[in-house]
């Protein structure tokens, strides 16, 4: 039963209520506990907080042990982007497999087995999907995570996975306002920019967000991006005409706002985070998303602190504040009567039914399936902020399941390709690259190997931008567990 601290004012728990924090650990630790008392309404789970379903269970029972209703978020988005699976790679494809197979009922379905889990195991708000439009190929941090670059594509697979995750009782996050897909700056780095104008904004950017808003999505998450034709001053997490305007005023959009994390470098290393969030509480949003890389008590404290000032020296009114408090409690009202136990799906491997429908093939009608261990070459790229470098992926892994005795290297700029070469021996070279056209070392790397062997197999498991080559190409659209799976059952002809 929720229960608050005696002598927690109103004002104190409202402040608290709009935070969004993560923690460190498998188990709740004290101060979020007390914290969950003092009127914290949303605790984030990373994928440091996850060592399996059992245990993720048993957390979220702890802190719905201490207050019943509280929102547990999640950054779930399958695909690239997984927490639930970070050690062993997603079960579901991401956004950009699914937009190739361009079938908007597998999408709904996709989302609805991966709410269902979530579900199951005490999560009940998801920040996904990404409803950006991929229109710049090398985007680094959007990427494989959105649907594509076709906005009306994005829209139709942006509502379908809302209302898909919805209906099996978790809360979609749409993200993330008003479009990061045409950007060349990681905002996680610094502040990106978009110069489009309004009217390819709203036909292309807004279009996803339109479906997702008339899909019902239940929140929507700020981007930390400066657009000038909007707001040539504040980024869209901070922007009232962006928020209030735009989003509330124009759109119609009456769910939860919640920002990106706020110790991301566009807001922390411009603003900071504590006058970042009293801003952004002006401006329109809901919820302050806080724990990606700051996950303590004294960064609760320190938030806290920040609005409650704001309010008393007016900066921010405090009818805001409630408002936006109330916000959040009606979402948890909603997941409240939403929630509820899902039996196990029929389609509990509808993940690899849709990564093998995803697959693109370029050479199938010359290639003969291997029946001898490869050596898989793994040209591996830095991986982002938001994928990490905890999940693996690839090929090898599920090749040496088919065909016992496969090894593998990994491979970091264009002179290690020699280094393959050399410890492939004799043996048939399966290459591994992730958007091979961001990375001029990984692009020469693959010419030096195809030179010198022709009959390399290539899994292009990025962006496929580049021209398919080698004696079979296979664009698997992400780097999903699932997605190397089918692309080794094709190698091994099963």
């Amino acid at each position: 039963m929720t229960t608050f601290a005696s002598g927690t004012d109103t004002l104190t728990r409202d402040a608290l209520t709009v935070l969004q924090p993560g923690f460190l650990g498998t188990t709740a630790p004290d101060w979020l506990l007390r914290r969950l008392g003092e009127g914290l309404a949303s605790v984030g789970l990373f994928g440091r907080n996850i060592a399996g379903p059992q245990q993720l269970a048993a957390l979220t029972a702890q802190l719905r042990a201490e207050r019943d209703d509280v929102l547990v978020a999640i950054d779930e988005e399958g695909g690239d982007v997984t927490r639930l699976e970070v050690r062993t790679g997603s079960s579901f494809p991401g956004n950009h497999a699914l937009g190739a197979v361009d079938d908007v009922e597998l999408t709904r379905e996709v989302a609805f087995e991966l709410g269902r889990r979530l579900a199951a195991c005490g999560a009940n708000l998801n920040w996904a999907p990404s409803a950006d439009v991929n229109s710049n190929p090398s985007n680094p941090v959007i990427g494989v995570r959105s649907f594509g670059a076709a906005p009306d594509l994005v829209a139709r697979h942006t509502a379908a996975y809302v209302t898909g995750l919805q209906s099996a009782g978790v809360a979609a996050c749409t993200k993330h306002f008003p479009g990061h897909g045409d950007t060349a700056v990681d905002s996680h780095h610094a502040l990106p920019r978009i110069d489009a104008g309004p009217e390819v904004l709203s036909d292309r950017e807004l279009a996803p967000f339109r479906a997702a808003i008339a899909a019902g999505s239940r929140a929507v998450m700020t981007a930390h991006i400066l657009v000038p034709t909007l707001d040539p001053d504040r980024p869209a997490t901070l922007s009232r005409p962006i928020l209030a305007d735009l989003l509330r005023g124009d759109l119609g959009y009456d769910g939860l706002i919640v920002t990106d994390g706020m110790e991301m470098q566009a807001i922390a290393g411009t603003y900071g985070i504590e006058r970042g969030s009293v801003l952004a509480l002006a401006a329109g949003a809901d919820a302050i998303c806080v724990g990606g890389g700051l996950a303590d008590d004294e960064t609760v404290r320190r938030l806290r602190d920040a609005l409650i000032t704001a309010v008393r020296t007016g900066e921010l009114p405090e009818e805001r504040l409630a408002d936006a408090a109330e916000r959040v409690r009606a979402l948890a009202r909603w997941t409240a009567s939403a929630g509820r136990a899902l039996p196990d799906s029929a389609g509990s491997d509808i993940g690899l039914r849709a990564a093998r429908r995803a697959l693109r093939l370029t050479g199938a009608e010359h290639f003969t399936p291997l029946t001898e261990p490869p050596y898989v070459a793994a040209l591996t790229p830095m991986a982002n902020f938001a994928v990490g470098d905890e999940t693996p992926w690839g090929v090898a892994v599920e090749l040496s399941r088919l065909l016992p005795g496969t090894e593998t290297g990994t491979f970091t700029d264009e002179d290690t390709a020699r280094t393959a070469l050399r410890a492939a021996g004799p043996r048939r070279i399966v290459a591994v690259v992730r958007d091979e056209h961001r990375h001029p070392w990984m692009a020469a790397a693959l010419d030096t190997l195809l030179a010198a062997r022709p009959d390399t197999i290539v899994v292009e498991m990025g962006l496929p931008q580049a021209t398919p080559r080698g004696a079979l190409h296979l664009a698997t659209h992400g780097a999903a567990r699932v997605c190397g799976r089918a692309a080794a059952e094709i190698i091994a002809g099963v």
